[in-house]
C-alpha cells in the first residue's frame, strides 16, 4: 500500500476487540468513502488476545485504505494511539475509540475549530450542548468526574471533559503532541493536551453527541488509580508554573 499523504486519517486503538470492531469498521468505510476524499484508517492492535489482528487483516483484503499496526503485547491505550497518530499520513488526523461511543458524524463539528485556527479539537461529553444518549454505568461516570475535576486542579484548568475519546489534530500538532509521549496507559490525554498548551497550540473544546456502548475493557479501580497517578507524574514533569497556563 502506498503511504503518500491523504486528506484524513483516523486512528483506531484496539485491544480485545473481536465482537465491537468489525461493525465499527463498517460504520467508518461506509462514512469515509461517502465524503470522497482521499483518507486512511489506522487500527492498531495492542496485543490482542482474541481475533481482532485477524479480522482487521480480512477487512484488508478488499480495502486499501485500511492500515494495521500489531503490537505483540499489550502496550496500552497511551502508547496504541501515540504509534497510530505518528505512523499516519493525514493533514488531519482522528483518534475514535473503537466502539465509536461518538458517530463520526460529529467530525464536522471539531473540522470548524481546525479551519477556524485550532491546532486541537477534542470531543467533550461535560458541556451544556453536549448530548449524552446513553449514559455509564454510574459508579465509572462518578469515577470520570472525580478525575477530571483532579486534572483541572492539577495540570489543565478549563478542560471540562480531557477523557472522550473523539479528538482530532492538524499533522502538525499530532506530530509535536505526540513525538514526546510518555504515559503509555488510559491517562495520555491529559499528556497530550498539556503538550499541546505549552507549545502554544490552541485547544477547542466542542460539545458532541455520545453514547455509552458495553464491552469496555476499562477497569474502574485498575484504571482509574494509574490514571490519578500518571496525573500527579504529568504535573511533576511538565511543571508546576507551566501546567496552570491557558492558550488562547
Amino acid at each position: 500500500m502506498s503511504l503518500e499523504p491523504v486528506a484524513f486519517s483516523l486512528v483506531v486503538p484496539a485491544y480485545n476487540e473481536e465482537e465491537r470492531l468489525p461493525p465499527s469498521l463498517r460504520l467508518i468505510r461506509g462514512f469515509l468513502d461517502g465524503t470522497r476524499l482521499p483518507y486512511e484508517v489506522v487500527v492498531v492492535d495492542d496485543g490482542s488476545r482474541d481475533r481482532t489482528r485477524l479480522l482487521v487483516e480480512k477487512a484488508q483484503a478488499s480495502w486499501p485504505q485500511l492500515r494495521l499496526i500489531s503490537f505483540e503485547r499489550n502496550q496500552g491505550k497511551g502508547s496504541a494511539v501515540r504509534s497510530g497518530m505518528l505512523a499516519a499520513t493525514g493533514r488531519r488526523r482522528l483518534f475514535s475509540d473503537a466502539d465509536l461511543s461518538t458517530p463520526l458524524s460529529e467530525m464536522a463539528k471539531l473540522e470548524r475549530e481546525l479551519d477556524a485556527g485550532a491546532g486541537v479539537a477534542i470531543g467533550s461529553r461535560a458541556l451544556p450542548q453536549s448530548q449524552v444518549e446513553r449514559h455509564q454505568p454510574l459508579h465509572r461516570e462518578l469515577m470520570g468526574k472525580t478525575y477530571n475535576q483532579v486534572l483541572q486542579r492539577l495540570v489543565l484548568p478549563g478542560i471540562k471533559d480531557s477523557q472522550c475519546g473523539f479528538k482530532l489534530f492538524t499533522e502538525e500538532a499530532a506530530t509535536v503532541c505526540f513525538t514526546s509521549l510518555e504515559t503509555p496507559g488510559f491517562g495520555f490525554d491529559a499528556e497530550v493536551l498539556l503538550r499541546a498548551r505549552l507549545q502554544g497550540i490552541r485547544v477547542a473544546e466542542v460539545p458532541v453527541v455520545w453514547r455509552n456502548v458495553g464491552g469496555t475493557t476499562v477497569s474502574s479501580l485498575r484504571d482509574g488509580g494509574r490514571m490519578l497517578t500518571d496525573l500527579v507524574g504529568l504535573r511533576r514533569r511538565l511543571g508546576r508554573g507551566q501546567a496552570g497556563r491557558v492558550t488562547r
